[in-house]
């Protein structure tokens, strides 16, 4: 096959921007250095792929642009992939907060693409690298470990460096410094944050601790509510990996174990009511037992509630509801779901993603610097981009 297209990426958005494109007659090649295809959506969701968010909207993206992603959305919606998921009999069901998982593997979305791409007539090939991109006058040739190819499009859609033992690297952003193109500089997002050794010391014994709801706010006001849990490396859950996108390295973060009490006002009435209960027994009436005996030994204040001065009381209501500390890092793209920053979509055209330095090359999914948040969100700009971008390719 002489292609028109070629796509280097067989991730979520490559193989939805294959479809779209074979579906308009477009002779469309994938190619991919994988052993296998759609490895991410292989993973995702603990296997069962949580495939979009019945709550998708641009507010839950970061990007320096905040408007770039608001045409993709309206063209391809959350519900015209669930349309798509139900037209192929997946059965799925919603979790909390919007977020839906197939009810028996990611297997099933991975088959249901690869349907599609069969009915469009679209290649897929595998343990390609692509070793040289040259544009042409008529498009773009590639050199790579198979052969010489040729394509009047060309698009690339092979992420960004997140979980590197996935095949996951920076391949995307060379391409876009070959062509001069602009890259907001990357970093692991949607992953577990590490303390130092010095606050490692306090917390250690927290390891496997879990506490739902916290809130977790960021030194620019951006604020989640979800799990927590301590790690033997610092914290983790649902809210850390949340926050972290929004975190930057020397800044801070401010934890409420207990959102939905106030928890000054409550001590007091425990020490007028309960004035002979030791203060760790009234905590473990609404916090883990070993966060309980953390708290009172870090601060060393406890005994009788009635012993305990409006100070005291005050100290500890902080730690609980107002901890303020600050991680030393993150752990990286080893377990980074996602990647934030990538091309600079003020490169990009809005409607087709077309690059506007370079005529015929595209940019889609996560190698954009569009990042959405934990909870099938970054499913969903891949399958919004890569449907827009497969009507113009």
């Amino acid at each position: 096959m002489q292609p028109d297209v070629i796509i280097i990426g067989a991730g979520a958005a490559g193989l939805m921007c294959a479809i779209e494109a074979g579906k308009r007659g477009r002779r469309v090649l994938v190619l991919d250095h994988a052993l296998k295809a759609a490895e991410k959506i292989r993973i995702s969701g603990g296997g069962r792929c949580n495939f979009t968010n019945v709550n998708n909207a641009p507010d839950k993206f970061l990007s320096q642009n905040g408007h770039f992603c608001v045409s993709a959305f309206k063209r391809y919606t959350q519900n015209d992939f669930i349309a798509l998921v139900k037209s192929h009999g997946i059965k799925f069901h919603e979790k909390t907060l919007g977020q839906l998982f197939c009810d028996n593997s990611a297997q099933d979305i991975i088959k249901m693409l690869y349907d599609e791409c069969t009915k469009a007539k679209v290649q897929i090939q595998l343990e390609t690298t692509v070793l040289k991109i040259t544009k042409t006058d008529t498009g773009f040739s590639l050199k790579t470990n198979r052969s010489d190819l040729r394509c009047e499009h060309l698009v690339i859609a092979c992420g960004g460096p997140s979980i590197p033992k996935m095949g996951a690297s920076s391949y995307g952003y060379e391409v876009a410094n070959q062509f001069e193109i602009n890259v907001v500089p990357p970093r692991a997002g949607l992953v577990p944050l590490v303390f130092d050794p010095i606050i490692l010391e306090h917390t250690k014994e927290l390891t496997g601790v879990t506490i739902d709801p916290v809130e977790v706010t960021s030194v620019s006001g951006k604020s989640f509510r979800e799990g927590m849990v301590f790690t033997h490396k610092g914290i983790s859950g649902p809210v850390i990996l949340q926050i972290s996108s929004y975190w930057k390295p020397g800044e801070p973060v401010t934890i409420n174990l207990l959102p939905d009490l106030s928890v000054l006002q409550w001590l007091k009435e425990h020490r007028q009511h309960q004035a002979k209960t030791l203060l760790h027994n009234i905590l473990q009436t609404v916090l883990p037992k070993r966060l309980c005996e953390w708290i009172v030994s870090d601060l060393k204040i406890d005994g009788r509630m009635a012993d305990l001065s409006d100070r005291q009381l005050k100290e500890v209501a902080d730690r609980i509801s107002d901890w303020t500390v600050k991680p030393s890092g993150s752990e990286g793209y080893r377990t980074a779901e996602v990647t934030v920053g990538g091309i600079d979509t003020d490169e990009l055209l809005s409607k087709t993603f077309e690059a506007k330095k370079v005529p015929g090359l595209y940019f889609i999914g996560e190698v954009v610097d569009v990042t959405g948040h934990l909870g099938g969100y970054n499913f969903q700009w891949a399958w919004s981009s890569g449907w827009c971008a497969g009507q113009f390719v």
